[in-house]
């Protein structure tokens, strides 16, 4: 297959496909990178997985996922942070095992509102209290932790992060590689500032990866499976895009999509799909390394 440049598949997007099977699609596909997830690594053991990355001749663009530390203190607390800290050493095992060019970014979902709170800034501060216990470990391995945003109807429930402003002002206290952003078209393309936002993180070098995929309503009953292939729902990629590449992001750019239907079909059918999606709504905006199919 013709090398598909900068195009990574997150894991996400084939759902069902063991570790193996995803990563043999990925590159059949003509991809050169994937974002791993950390359940279908922990199926096979994450020594297994990394064999089985280095196999594959792939790079690893992320790792998914990190994060919900907005609980008080407490033994639950302590079990989600003390996992934070195996998912990071996970990540820099994974990005060692990768082709050249591997980032060791670990993707960080905040987390919602505890069971029964309605105190929304006492989880962004716990959620800012947990990036500094996690930060020398991420700095230690030589990880990026990458505060992602998430629209705002996951917030009580997922993500008390809902704008690109809000994870920039997360990320302000620690170097820049250590703790980054994740831009996601899906959760961030609404937010009127979203433009100057993404043009700070290039200013402040905290752009640690860049995510695609599209928003179509009406949303389903379940809106965690609202996700649609690039250029099939109204997100106008190419302002996005342009802005990510004017901050000289030259990173792998991951398409991330949750959807029934699209977990349903062959993820080899996916896979195609995906790249030739990427190519016609995305690729466009890219002034370096565009899809070539």
């Amino acid at each position: 297959m013709t090398p598909v440049p900068r195009l990574s598949l997150n894991q996400a997007t084939v759902k069902y496909a063991p570790l193996a099977e995803a990563l043999d699609v990925t590159a059949g596909a003509g991809y050169e990178a994937i974002g791993l997830w950390r359940e279908p690594v922990a199926e096979v053991g994450l020594a297994a997985a990394a064999r089985l990355l280095s196999a594959s001749g792939l790079r690893c663009s992320t790792y998914c996922r990190g994060g919900f530390c907005t609980m008080p203190e407490g033994p639950e607390r302590r079990a989600a942070l003390d996992d934070n800290r195996r998912a990071i050493e996970e990540t820099a095992t994974l990005a060692a095992a990768g082709a050249p060019g591997s980032r060791a970014v670990l993707v960080l979902v905040a987390g919602g509102l505890p069971d029964g709170s309605r105190d929304l800034p006492g989880a962004r501060a716990r959620f800012a209290d947990a990036l500094a216990e996690l930060a020398p470990a991420a700095a230690a391995a030589g990880v990026t932790l990458a505060v992602e945003p998430m629209h705002p109807m996951y917030c009580s429930d997922r993500a008390i992060v809902s704008t690109l402003d809000q994870a920039l002002d997360l990320a302000a206290p620690f170097d820049p590689a250590v703790v980054g952003v994740t831009v996601d078209t899906f959760h961030i393309w609404w937010d009127p500032a979203v433009l100057d936002a993404i043009a700070r993180a290039g200013r402040e070098g905290r752009l640690a990866t860049y995510q695609v995929c599209d928003w179509r309503t009406p949303l389903p009953a379940d809106v965690l499976l609202s996700r649609h292939y690039p250029g099939d729902g109204v997100i106008d990629f190419g302002p996005l895009t342009r802005a990510v590449e004017a901050t000289g992001y030259d990173g792998d750019i991951e398409v991330e999509i949750f959807n029934a239907d699209i977990w349903a079909a062959p993820p080899a059918v996916v896979a195609q799909r995906v790249a030739e999606s990427f190519a016609e709504a995305v690729a466009p905006g890219l002034a370096r390394g565009g899809a070539r199919l």
